[in-house]
């Protein structure tokens, strides 16, 4: 057994115990001992516990960007009984690795009145109540910080009223995380005043505008006009520079510039351009600050900011792939290609997880995540975890496939330390000794659709090796129509694909993507692949791992834009350009 598989075993013990010891201890008193409390033989103890009480927690999620949240409010979301969001862009939140939602887990949206504005709170309450029935904990979801950006109190007091418990988990701030990510200083703020007005401008509010420092309102799109007048009428110069920012934190996010006395103008002209909803949030930056923006924009430059990525992936399994294109800028859409199911008949698994825990092999070898996850489900079913494999030595084809396996609780033996595939494996696996090794066999358990080479290596190498079916690969169902337009009208900036079935699977499902669309693969033969298919190849990763391929897009993204800049030509997405070449055979 591996030192990270009798660790957990040893905790696995350890937790029980502790169990143990927590049951008895609540069955006998704090000090092991019979309980001397006054309720007389035959009581129902039961009915002495005090009614469970419900709780909400106001979670702040800060500006749009996910990495943003804190410890304390991926602590707290993987404590929830239920969730509650105000809009559906909140369940990116959810989406993100770092955070953990149980299965079961309601999720609510409270979603907004007829008119396009946000329920009122004791509405929201009432939703909160409803789901914090029987003690439970609530987590409700608020974009930048709760008492800040939300305005959560009234709707706090109402749960107070409603009989449950609340606390707040502070959040970033949009007033002062959203200026950073548009590249205002607020050192050069000359005085810095913050305003939030999502519903109307008051007249205190505008009375304080006439200063002439740097202020921050955070309101709708369809308020920014009439800012402008109030500013204007409080006596803040026509000439102030303004920097409006639309979706602030996240990669959508786009800005506008203007002076104050054309804001108004410049503003109708950029919703009705966009389709802009006049209740969409927006930031408003007025003042000196706004003026030193060009040399300090650092989030809208990024390499990949405002690409839309494509990313086909195996149906269910996300990976590290989305996160890391998110540093760079990129909007990622995964797309279903492949869905995996158990193999038709589980007889061979289930021969080779007894032959497993007998002894029968002196290594195991995984190809894939999916590998990993299908053998240890087969351990579940029969009640068995990661000590069944003390004495066996583990191998992987590379960093993904480990991480998958140290997460359940075992350290892999070998690793490649080159080229991490299948063939980088077999280059850097022992050769079968008689002396050293008592046993010859290998279990490899694998896709119905894995490739020979790895098998053909390990037999050069004197290993016999029992390639077993661990799961199938089948072809998932189309994606839906508006994203198969997307993918042949060329509105996707690029499309990364991980393998070879990816590739095959894309273009069956949703057919080739459009000329101008960058193509990215993982490795030589999933450029292969691409080619075969009539795919031009833009952009390989180094090695062959996802984090790899997102940071070789991102190199070539940004060598692209400076050959435009070079040449004096406008950066635009390749989603606006209509490339004239022809890139298929």
């Amino acid at each position: 057994m591996t030192s990270t598989a009798r660790k957990a075993a040893s905790n696995g013990s350890r937790s029980a115990a502790r169990k143990q010891t927590r049951s008895s201890s609540t069955a006998n008193g704090r000090n092991g001992t019979p309980s001397r409390g006054k309720a007389k033989a035959g009581t129902d103890h039961a009915a002495l516990a005090p009614p469970a009480r419900g709780r909400v927690i106001f979670v702040g999620t800060g500006p749009g960007d996910p990495d943003l949240l804190t410890l304390g409010a991926v602590a707290a979301i993987a404590d929830a009984d239920a969730v509650v969001l105000d809009h559906d862009d909140l369940r990116a939140i959810l989406d993100h690795p770092s955070v953990t939602v149980a299965d079961d887990i309601a999720v609510t949206v409270v979603g907004r009145q007829p008119s396009g504005k946000l329920q009122p709170p004791s509405a929201r309450a009432r939703t909160v109540l409803k789901l914090a029935t029987g003690g439970k904990r609530v987590i409700r979801l608020v974009a930048g910080d709760p008492f800040l950006d939300g305005g959560i109190a009234d709707e706090a007091a109402a749960c107070v009223r409603g009989g449950i418990d609340f606390e707040v988990v502070p959040g970033v701030s949009s007033l002062t995380a959203v200026p950073e990510y548009a590249g205002i200083a607020m050192q050069h703020a000359g005085g810095i005043h913050f305003a939030s007005a999502p519903d109307k401008i008051t007249k205190t509010q505008a009375a304080q505008w006439s200063t002439t420092g740097t202020m921050v309102v955070s309101t709708v799109a369809g308020l920014v006009a009439e800012l402008a007048e109030s500013a204007l009428a409080a006596g803040r110069p026509g000439e102030d520079a303004v920097l409006v920012t639309f979706d602030g934190g996240s990669t959508k996010q786009n800005s506008i510039t203007s002076v104050l006395s054309e804001l108004a103008e410049d503003i109708t002209a950029a919703i009705a351009d966009a389709g802009t909803d006049p209740e969409d949030p927006v930031h408003v930056m007025v003042g000196p600050a706004v003026s030193l923006r060009e040399d300090l924009s650092w989030y809208e430059t990024k390499p990949l900011f405002g690409w839309r990525v494509l990313v086909p992936r195996t149906k269910d399994q996300a990976g590290p792939m989305t996160t890391r294109l998110r540093t760079y800028g990129a909007h990622s859409e995964e797309v279903p290609t492949i869905s995996v199911e158990p193999p038709r008949s589980p007889l061979q698994m289930d021969k080779a997880v007894r032959g497993l825990v007998e002894g029968r092999y002196e290594w195991i070898v995984f190809t894939s995540a999916n590998a990993v996850r299908a053998v240890r489900e087969r351990f579940e079913s029969y009640g068995l975890d990661a000590r069944a494999f003390s004495g066996l030595k583990v191998a992987v084809v590379g960093n993904t496939t480990g991480a998958a396996l140290q997460a359940w609780g075992i350290e892999p033996d070998l690793v490649p330390a080159g080229e991490q595939s299948a063939a980088g494996l077999a280059a850097e696996f022992p050769p079968y000794d008689e002396v050293l090794d008592p046993i010859n066999r290998v279990f490899l358990p694998r896709a119905d659709i894995a490739t020979e080479t790895l098998t053909a290596g390990l037999t050069r190498l004197g290993w016999a090796v029992e390639d077993i079916t661990a799961y199938r690969t089948v072809r998932a169902a189309p994606p839906a129509p508006e994203v198969r337009e997307a993918i042949k009208t060329g509105r996707f900036d690029a499309v990364v694909f991980t393998s070879s079935s990816t590739v095959r699977n894309l273009v069956g499902i949703a057919g080739k993507p459009h000329p101008s669309t960058v193509i990215a693969a993982i490795g030589p033969a999933t450029a292969q692949t691409c080619e075969e298919h009539g795919l031009a190849v833009d952009v390989m990763a180094g090695k062959p791992s996802a984090i790899e391929l997102a940071d070789a897009l991102a190199n070539f993204a940004a060598e692209r834009r400076d050959a435009l800049v070079a040449d004096g030509e406008p950066v635009l997405r390749p989603s606006e350009v209509r490339s004239s070449r022809q890139r298929r055979r």
